[in-house]
């Protein structure tokens, strides 16, 4: 059943002082923060993730708040976000299964299987067409060449891996197991590896992306993405403060600056 977004309402996380002077101000506590929500479920746990990443969970079904660490983020505000499980399932990262919006923190993150079929020497490199429409592969994003087998026990096969440690005329025992790598990429019952590259903060506009996958024998290939739409988060208020607020329309006016 995985994660679950419906039923859940007034997320709301709150900074946590330090320290509190005579006047009132406060000194904020780093990188910490309370998160508490309302959830119209009884029999569920509940798992956090700030920004797209597993961050913890409830340790019963009544359970409606959670302290959880906060990177340091200049560029972007963090994106906090709830959702119930399964008590069973409490316990598993379901961060892959968060859409994020391609594009929209500001960043473009580019995912490639190291399936079988790359060659043991190869090396990766990415590249951009900075908003042009035509990529530039003259200049590398990538500031040195990614190598797709890191080490030659990553790859499986025949005489690649644990020499006889595993099925007679495969060696396969340097793999990703069932379950373990990307699932269902690799060969069946065979699992994958797959790695990220992750871009720069990029100004809002339209990118497209290229892969060059090249071999120690000069062969070359290029993949490109589809054009992916750029739209930078807003960045975090440093003072917010109340403006005004009507009882009437219940309407609360803020001021940040």
């Amino acid at each position: 059943m995985a994660l679950i977004s419906d039923g859940i309402d007034n997320v709301r996380a709150f900074e946590l002082p330090a320290g509190i002077w005579a006047d009132g101000e406060s000194i904020s506590a780093p990188r910490v923060a309370l998160v508490r929500w309302y959830s119209s479920y009884s029999d569920k746990f509940y798992q956090v993730y700030v920004n797209g990443r597993y961050a913890g969970a409830t340790v019963d079904s009544q359970q409606r708040q959670m302290f959880v660490p906060m990177p340091t983020s200049l560029e972007t505000a963090v994106r906090i976000e709830v959702f119930a499980v399964e008590a069973g399932e409490a316990h598993i990262d379901f961060g892959g299964e968060i859409d994020s919006g391609s594009g929209q923190t500001g960043r473009v993150r580019i995912s490639l299987l190291r399936g079988q079929n790359l060659p043991i020497n190869s090396s990766i490199e990415v590249y951009s067409d900075n908003g042009t429409g035509q990529i530039d592969y003259d200049n590398p994003l990538t500031h040195s060449a990614l190598p797709a087998w890191p080490v030659w026990q990553d790859k499986a096969g025949f005489g690649m891996s644990r020499f006889g440690a595993s099925d007679f005329g495969y060696d396969s025992a340097a793999a990703a197991g069932f379950g373990k790598g990307s699932f269902g990429q690799g060969q069946f019952g065979l699992d994958a590896d797959a790695f990220e590259w992750v871009s720069r903060y990029l100004q809002a506009g339209v990118y497209k992306f290229g892969v060059r996958i090249s071999d120690k024998a000069g062969n070359e290939s290029d993949n490109e993405t589809d054009p992916i739409t750029v739209i930078p988060a807003a960045k975090p208020a440093e003072d917010v403060s109340v403006s005004s607020f009507n009882k009437q329309t219940n309407q609360l006016v803020l001021n940040v600056s």
